[in-house]
């Protein structure tokens, strides 16, 4: 699966723990506060975002983007220490 986090955290010592945990987790910094990954499972995200929430206050915010996740782009993001999904189905259906 292919999963992107965009991160807008607001102290320097959570940027830090983010990254740390973030490349622990085997993403990689692509843009400043832009992380990717391909190698990652369904359970190694959801242990990511259990900690991440942890290491976050209400003045960060971060978002997931997760492809594929079965014929889904999903968007989950965690803004005010709440956590809000996004699904977008990219299967359709053709019209006869």
């Amino acid at each position: 699966m292919f999963v992107a986090v965009a991160c807008d955290l607001g102290s320097e010592d959570h940027q830090i723990k983010v990254h740390a945990s973030l490349v622990e987790y085997g993403f990689k910094k692509v843009h400043e506060g832009l992380y990717e990954s391909l190698r990652i499972n369904d359970n190694g995200l959801l242990r990511l975002k259990r900690e991440l929430d942890r290491l976050t206050d209400s003045y960060d915010s971060l978002r997931f983007y997760q492809y594929p996740m079965e014929g889904t782009l999903v968007i989950s993001e965690l803004k005010e220490k709440k956590w809000r999904k996004t699904v977008v189905s990219t299967n359709r259906q053709e019209r006869p």
